[in-house]
C-alpha cells in the first residue's frame, strides 16, 4: 500500500493474524512484512516488533507498522495524544434510531472471561467512540465510527453494550445472521466474520512531518452483505 525506509502501511485482509501467537506461529502479517522489508523496529516485543496498533484477526483494513525505533516511538506518541485519524465502517445489528452519537464507556478485562473486554469492569480505562449512520436496513445499520481512544476490541465492545453488536461477531453479541423479507418471503443473510473494516488511517510521518492519509475500499464480503441488505430494504 505504502512503504518507505521508516514505515509500511498495509491493507490487512480479514482472517490474517497480525503477529505470531499460540496457534498462529506462521502466516501472520509480521511474518510477511519481515520477509518483504528485511527489517522491523526492535521495539514492541520479540513477537510483535514495530506494531504500533493492531487489528483483530477478522477485522480488515488499514494498518501502519514501524520499521525503525524512532518511527515506532513517534507513532506511539501520536496514538497516545489522539492525533491519529482513524475511521471504521461497520454493519451493526438492528436499527439505530439516532443519526449520530458518542459512546463514552470505560473498557477493561471482563471479570468472567479474561479473553474478553467489557464495559462492566472495576478497572476500566476511558474509551470514546463517535459514530454516525450511513444507511439503515431495518434489521441492520451501516455506520461510520471514529475512535477517540484505542482500547482492545473498542468498537465491538461499545456497540454490543448499547444493544447493537457488530454483525458476525462471534464473541460480542453473536448476531451472525439476520432475517429479512424479500418478494413476500423470509430470507436469512449470514455474516461470515465480524463486519468491521478500518477504512481510513491518517497520521504525521515521523521523519518528513508530512500528513499522510490512506483509505481502503470495503472488502468483497462486506460489499456483498450490504448489497443483499439493500435489496431486501428496497420498497
Amino acid at each position: 500500500f505504502h512503504i518507505d525506509e521508516h514505515l509500511v502501511v498495509v491493507d490487512k485482509p480479514a482472517g490474517m493474524v497480525v503477529y505470531p501467537a499460540a496457534g498462529h506461529e506462521r502466516g501472520t502479517l509480521l511474518n510477511a512484512l519481515a520477509y518483504r522489508c528485511k527489517k522491523l523496529a526492535s521495539i514492541g516485543g520479540p513477537l510483535r516488533p514495530g506494531v504500533v496498533h493492531r487489528l483483530d484477526k477478522d477485522t480488515s483494513g488499514i494498518m501502519v507498522v514501524a520499521l525503525d525505533d524512532k518511527t515506532y516511538y513517534d507513532l506511539t506518541e501520536q496514538f497516545k495524544n489522539r492525533t491519529i485519524n482513524r475511521k471504521y465502517i461497520a454493519l451493526v445489528y438492528g436499527n439505530i434510531k439516532e443519526d449520530s452519537g458518542k459512546i463514552a464507556m470505560e473498557i477493561g478485562r471482563s471479570a468472567s472471561d479474561r479473553k474478553k473486554m467489557s464495559t462492566k469492569t472495576k478497572r476500566g480505562k476511558e474509551a470514546v467512540t463517535k459514530w454516525k449512520v450511513i444507511k439503515r436496513f431495518g434489521s441492520a445499520t451501516l455506520i461510520e465510527a471514529k475512535l477517540g481512544t484505542g482500547r482492545t476490541h473498542q468498537i465491538r465492545v461499545h456497540f454490543s453494550a448499547i444493544g447493537h453488536p457488530v454483525l458476525g461477531d462471534k464473541t460480542y453479541g453473536k448476531k451472525i445472521e439476520v432475517e429479512i423479507k424479500t418478494d413476500g418471503s423470509k430470507k436469512k443473510i449470514a455474516f461470515p466474520r465480524q463486519m468491521l473494516h478500518a477504512e481510513t488511517l491518517g497520521f504525521t510521518h515521523p521523519v518528513t512531518k508530512e500528513y499522510l492519509e490512506f483509505s481502503s475500499p470495503l472488502p468483497e464480503d462486506m460489499e456483498g452483505c450490504i448489497k443483499n441488505l439493500t435489496l431486501s430494504a428496497a420498497p
